[in-house]
């Protein structure tokens, strides 16, 4: 009998832990609002599941209630599945004002069997130009996978399934702007960009194989939630912060090697090496960064 006793405890924990994480997880009438599309923006069970849809009319999209200046955002994203040439999911952090900052990724869908094109750029006080283009590991329709953004002071990562593909780092000190003044609100949307989204507008949506719909679950933002003019890392009390280690995240040798192997085997375009785009030199972040 006792050898028994060690798997029950084991299978009981995990049932337990699964349990907790699921209820951990923001509920979507809480933490969102559907800003457009109409009824092709959706929550459905209970809060713990959101859709967003295409169709030829109009796509469709959503935004966090809350703002936040810094932290962790974590989504669980299932994309189009099938035929999704011309359609851009679109997953991002970004501020309100003109002069804005952003944190993007962009999902570029595609002919049936070939690859989506995962997009990221960094925008600082309105000015982007900072793309990096990657393919994934995995088949990102089949199932749910987790993108997520670590925004601190000193660098901003991205990360597919805790994987990180993508690191940019704090380099004010040399005269790069880096997003640390503005609060961000996340966002996301599905929307047609079949004039440039899939081998630069050469492949249109087939609108037969509409609707198209990517599914969203198990958001959190571990952040510092910005309202009324403050932070909420600004006060005395910050129990809301459960998990503090994003603040000064960086990457372990893991992480870097990690990093290493996505860059090495799955991105596919680096503005920091795209010399002919900048005849008169590359960016200045660019020469000194050991992540590009």
């Amino acid at each position: 009998m006792e050898i028994y006793v060690f798997p029950v405890i084991v299978f009981l924990l995990s049932l337990f832990m699964a349990s907790f994480m699921a209820a951990s997880a923001g509920n979507f009438n809480q933490e969102v609002d559907l800003t457009w599309g109409d009824d092709r923006a959706k929550i459905l069970s209970g809060g713990n599941v959101l859709s967003l849809t295409l169709d030829k009319v109009s796509g469709s999209g959503f935004q966090s209630k809350n703002g936040y200046l810094f932290g962790r955002i974590d989504m669980q994203i299932k994309l189009v599945g099938g035929n999704s040439a011309g359609s851009v999911t679109a997953y991002y952090l970004s501020s309100e004002r003109p002069y804005h900052d952003e944190i993007d990724f962009e999902f570029l869908g595609n002919l049936s069997g070939e690859p989506y094109t995962v997009h990221t750029n960094v925008y600082t006080q309105g000015k982007g130009d900072r793309e990096q283009q990657f393919h994934l590991w995995f088949d990102p329709t089949k199932d749910f996978h987790l993108y997520s953004v670590v925004w601190n002071h000193q660098r901003i990562i991205f990360l597919v399934d805790d994987t990180p593909i993508r690191v940019y780092e704090n380099q004010e000190s040399i005269g790069v702007p880096f997003p640390k003044n503005q609060p961000m609100k996340l966002y996301s949307s599905l929307w047609n960009a079949d004039q440039w989204a899939t081998r630069g507008g050469l492949v249109k949506a087939d609108w037969s194989k509409a609707p198209f719909t990517a599914y969203y679950r198990n958001f959190k933002a571990n952040a510092c939630i910005w309202s009324s003019g403050s932070s909420s890392c600004s006060l005395k009390t910050t129990g809301s912060i459960k998990n503090k280690a994003w603040q000064t995240q960086g990457l372990d040798s893991t992480g870097r090697r990690s990093l290493r192997w996505v860059q090495k085997y799955y991105m596919i375009y680096n503005y920091c090496t795209d010399y002919k785009r900048f005849p008169m030199g590359r960016p200045r972040e660019c020469r000194l960064s050991k992540h590009s």
